[in-house]
């Protein structure tokens, strides 16, 4: 089906995202047949391994219980002492058949849609006291098809029960004729074969509801276009947004670097397309720094910084736009300009000492070597 206008068929596949925040509120899917399946199975191989054990438990209680001693039936106490004996003896015997149901009760809901523990569910919704959606959610698609569900399962175990008890006829009528301590096991072993057989039939039905619970559960979280949209934009920021916040960074990026010119030794320009500051110290033995470098009237900029806190201001086209593609700012220069820029530190350092009356003026700042791979014509 083609897309509409409004973008409200749900058309696009479900985002991690959509997937995480389902898990979150509890809503994966989930099969009941599955977990009735692996609890009767669970149970009935419980019975099958164990209704030995479980028999001759019942034969014991019988026993003692229906040959109390005389002084026992005359001591007020005694009674309690056995009902307490033969309690400890039936629930050895059912033990390992109620940690396996356990075991199973666990495992069958966890089989589909994994561990979850949702907070979110546990929440009431007020919503689903609504007497309308009530009525509304008895008489959808979904409570037919449970419907369907229980009639299909009512009908599979009833149409199983038959054949099973047909075959068994003849089991059932000799145990008349059976001692009582074999008629209980021969019982137990019949009922539980007898189980095992119905508990099969489920297969069918839990075969068929796997499936559909997990193209329901996926139909649920399908997207339209729009909220794939929205969710991007809610998750990457609304382009006008982070344009505003790449802007308000720039600016405080670029206040941190015009504050930082007054420290540099010396600011080499373009004259007027690029400048860069740099700070050279000597107890730390590294290379120079890049401070500070812009562009037209960045540079513009950190001239007039310059020569307000005095800072030299040297002008040399090549090194500087070398530096300025080169170098990031808080970073040191590459090895291949050390030699430029230590004569002009050289340089600055002369004219300074002349400014101060201590030496002679120096000469015309020499052509500086640049390597050819860090040279730009622009």
């Amino acid at each position: 089906m083609a897309e509409s206008e409004s973008g409200a068929d749900k058309s696009e596949e479900p985002t991690d995202k959509r997937r995480r925040e389902s898990r979150e509120k509890g809503q994966v899917a989930r099969s009941r047949e599955l977990n009735t399946l692996v609890i009767m199975l669970a149970g009935v191989g419980g019975l099958l391994a164990y209704g030995g054990s479980m028999g001759d438990s019942l034969l014991k209680i019988m026993r003692a219980n229906f040959a109390l001693p005389r002084e026992a039936l005359l001591d007020d106490r005694s009674m309690g002492l056995w009902f307490m004996s033969s309690l400890q003896t039936a629930l050895e015997a059912l033990l390992p058949l109620f940690v396996i149901l356990l075991v199973a009760s666990i495992l069958g809901p966890i089989a589909l849609g994994g561990w979850l523990f949702s907070a979110q569910a546990l929440q009431p919704k007020f919503s689903r006291m609504n007497p309308w959606e009530g009525l509304k959610r008895m008489f959808s698609a979904k409570a037919l098809l449970e419907l369907l569900k229980a009639l299909a399962k009512f009908t599979i175990i009833l149409l199983v029960a038959l054949v099973v008890l047909s075959s068994d006829q003849d089991d059932l009528l000799a145990m008349a004729h059976e001692p009582l301590e074999m008629a209980i096991l021969h019982s137990a072993q019949v009922v539980g074969w007898s189980a095992l057989w119905m508990a099969c039939g489920l297969i069918l039905i839990a075969a068929v509801d796997v499936p559909f619970q997990l193209w329901d559960n996926r139909q649920k979280l399908m997207m339209t276009k729009q909220e794939v949209r929205d969710e991007y934009k809610d998750s990457e920021g609304k382009p006008e947004v982070k344009q505003r916040i790449r802007q308000m960074q720039r600016e405080m990026a670029e206040r941190r670097m015009m504050a930082a010119v007054p420290q540099a030794d010396v600011v080499i320009t373009n004259p007027t397309h690029f400048a860069v500051a740099l700070k050279y110290d000597p107890k730390k033995g590294n290379a120079p720094v890049l401070l500070a470098k812009g562009g037209d009237f960045l540079a513009l900029k950190i001239r007039e910084i310059a020569q307000q806190h005095q800072v030299m201001v040297l002008e040399s086209p090549g090194l500087a736009r070398a530096v300025y593609h080169s170098t990031e700012l808080d970073h040191e220069i590459p090895a291949g300009l050390y030699l430029a820029v230590a004569q002009v530190l050289a340089y600055v350092y002369q004219l300074r000492q002349f400014q101060a009356g201590k030496g002679k003026r120096p000469g015309p700042l020499p052509d500086l070597p640049i390597p050819p791979d860090l040279r730009r014509d622009e």
